[in-house]
C-alpha cells in the first residue's frame, strides 16, 4: 500500500536517493530543499512524476516553517511518514567560527526538523497514526574537530525525539533517529567555514564513504522495522562502541583523526 511521504533535503545526497527509492515503491512524494531547480530536476527524474509535489523553502527560515508544513498536508490531505533529510555541515573551529554561522547551522539542522515534525503530528494523531525519521549523524553520538555547532545541533535532535518518542509511544508514532558515518554526498563540499562560507571540496573519507543508493536502502529497511535508533556506514560506525567502553581511549584517537 502506497504511502504519502514528505522528504526534506531531497534535492540531493540521502534526501535523493530517499526519493527514488520510494518512488519506485510506487508512494505519492512531497519533495523540499532549498533549491528549487534542482528539485525539479529530482522530479524530472521520476517517470510518470504526477505523484511527486515540489515544495521548496529553506530549513533556516524557521518563522515559515509551520505554514509550509500545512501547505504540505494540503498536497495530498495527510501525511504518513516525514523523513527529516535536510541539514547542513561545518568545516570550523568553535573560536574561530561567527555566532550567525552557528545559528544557521543550528535552525537548519535542529529547529527546523522540530518545527516541521511537530506541525504534522497532529494529521498523523487524527489518522491513527504514523512515522518520523530524522537524519542525525555517528556526530550526534560525540564530536569531534571543526563540527561543534554541527555535532551540539545533532546531539539536540536525539535528546529532543528521545524524549518526544516518550511522550508519543501510545498515539501509534514511529520514530527512527538515523546515524549515517561517510556516506558519498556533497555535504562536505556544503558545509559551512568558520564564516558562513560553503567549504567547496570533497573530504577523502566522504569521497570513500558507502554508495547513498545503499544508505537509502539501509535506511529504508530501518524504518520498515521501526528501529528506534540505527547506525549506517563503514567501520567509522564502530566509533560510537569505542566511545561507550573505551571513553579515553577514542578521545585520543578522535584528537588525532584526519577530518576533513
Amino acid at each position: 500500500m502506497s504511502k504519502i511521504i514528505w522528504i526534506t533535503g531531497a534535492s540531493s545526497g540521502i534526501g535523493e536517493a530517499l526519493v527514488y527509492e520510494h518512488f519506485k515503491a510506487g508512494d505519492k512524494l512531497i519533495i523540499s530543499a532549498r533549491n528549487r531547480d534542482e528539485l525539479f530536476r529530482v522530479k524530472g527524474n521520476c517517470q510518470n512524476s504526477f505523484n511527486v509535489h515540489v515544495l521548496p523553502f529553506d530549513l533556516c527560515e524557521t518563522e515559515i516553517l509551520a505554514q509550509k508544513a500545512a501547505d504540505a498536508i494540503r498536497i495530498f490531505g495527510s501525511i504518513d511518514l516525514l523523513i527529516n533529510a535536510g541539514g547542513v555541515s561545518q568545516r570550523g573551529l568553535a573560536l574561530a567560527t561567527d555566532l550567525s554561522t552557528e545559528q544557521q547551522i543550528i535552525n537548519t539542522n535542529f529547529w527546523g526538523t522540530v518545527i516541521l515534525s511537530k506541525a504534522v503530528l497532529p494529521v498523523m494523531f487524527k489518522n491513527g497514526g504514523g512515522q518520523i525519521v530524522v537524519i542525525s549523524s555517528l556526530v550526534g553520538k560525540f564530536g569531534t574537530r571543526l563540527r561543534s555547532a554541527y555535532a551540539a545541533s545533532k546531539h539536540a535532535l536525539h535528546g529532543y525525539f528521545d524524549s518526544l518518542r516518550s511522550e508519543i509511544y501510545d498515539q501509534n508514532i514511529d520514530i527512527t533517529i538515523v546515524c549515517p558515518g561517510f556516506i558519498k554526498t556533497n555535504v562536505s563540499i556544503n558545509a559551512l567555514t568558520a564564516k558562513g562560507d560553503s567549504q567547496g571540496t570533497m573530504d577523502d573519507a566522504q569521497a570513500n564513504g558507502m554508495n547513498v543508493d545503499e544508505c537509502a536502502k539501509q535506511i529504508i529497511a530501518a524504518v520498515k522495522l521501526k528501529k528506534e535508533e540505527v547506525y549506517i556506514g563503514g567501520k567509522e560506525t564502530k566509533s560510537i562502541f569505542l566511545k561507550r567502553f573505551f571513553p579515553k581511549y577514542f578521545s585520543k584517537k578522535i584528537r588525532a583523526a584526519k577530518v576533513t
